[in-house]
């Protein structure tokens, strides 16, 4: 139990894990020595391209964004080793055409992360733009983001799920990413209390007209979708979901969006998308594992922005500065 919660504080504090490992690489494999090459850094510092399509070089927006991040946070890791070109590409190509095609209204980025969806949206269209991350150190990588890039996203440190309250956050051991919601009343440092509430109520406080919404939450999808019905019948936004396979997370969600006619489409291959009768996480590549939900058939207009905005991420990396 004391060596759990001991991993747990580690975990938790970024300055307790930098200053274990630092301990850590002194010490012989025998003892839990670390090999100081796999050693994250402190921070890390890099310049991050965002892309602009070619025929569209007046929208606004920077161009290019120093990044200044905790070392050992997963996507920041990525981002530098490969830039956006690298990091789910057909789904931020199709999260930008959304914003290209649909009528104006705030974007809202469900388990953001740090943020990059947000970041994309911010610096790519004058909407409003919400981030919800109820991971501290995600939160607060985030809010820096946004205001070291005056980007002026806002970052509200909030699970949304299907109740309002709060619930234990699961910190996942290896990937930030999988950070996630789960239904359970044991306390401990591995499982924080966080504030939880539905989008529809969030949505009844803010007052704002939300027309695209993108949901990745590590399983907890359909919860967000469930507390949300109410948006959705009114609004008529349109999703980019994360559908992981073999969860339950297809059925529940087929139940939830059929009545409200979204149509349906995985996305993989070349657009135009096929919509599909059947939701599925595996018709959507390992890597994505996204679907694009609509509550109107698409437009072809939609369908070349996507090739537009996948080219313009293809010149999008990552390029390290001196720490």
């Amino acid at each position: 139990m004391v060596h759990d919660q001991l991993r747990a504080l580690v975990r938790r504090y970024p300055i307790v894990r930098f200053a274990t490992r630092r301990i850590r690489v002194h010490l012989p494999r025998r003892l839990g020595g670390l090999d100081p090459a796999r050693v994250p850094p402190r921070y890390r510092r890099f310049t991050l391209s965002l892309p602009r399509p070619e025929d569209e070089r007046r929208r606004p927006g920077p161009d290019r964004l120093a990044l200044h991040m905790p070392g050992d946070l997963t996507v920041p890791r990525k981002l530098s080793e490969t830039g956006l070109a690298g990091h789910e590409p057909d789904s931020v190509a199709s999260f930008m055409a959304l914003l290209d095609h649909t009528r104006p209204g705030a974007v809202l980025d469900v388990g953001s992360g740090i943020g990059v969806y947000s970041i994309l949206a911010a610096a790519r269209s004058r909407r409003p733009v919400f981030a919800f991350e109820p991971t501290p150190e995600l939160a607060s990588a985030a809010r820096a983001v946004s205001a070291s890039g005056d980007l002026g996203f806002t970052v509200v440190d909030l699970a949304l799920s299907n109740h309002n309250g709060t619930a234990r956050l699961s910190r996942a051991p290896h990937n930030d990413t999988c950070n996630r919601i789960v239904h359970s009343a044991r306390p401990g440092l591995s499982r924080p209390t966080v504030r939880t509430a539905t989008l529809s109520r969030w949505n009844e406080t803010a007052a704002i007209f939300p027309t695209v919404i993108k949901i990745d939450t590590a399983g907890s999808e359909p919860d967000v979708v469930a507390g949300g019905l109410e948006v959705l019948r009114r609004y008529r936004p349109w999703l980019l979901v994360k559908v992981r396979p073999d969860r339950g997370i297809e059925e529940r969600l087929m139940a939830l969006l059929d009545p409200l006619e979204y149509l349906w489409f995985p996305v993989t291959g070349d657009p135009p998308f096929q919509a599909r009768g059947e939701i599925s996480g595996r018709a959507s590549p390992a890597l994505g594992r996204m679907w694009m939900f609509t509550p109107e058939e698409p437009p072809e207009e939609l369908w070349s922005s996507m090739n537009s905005w996948r080219e313009a991420l293809r010149s999008c990396d990552a390029t390290p500065t001196a720490p």
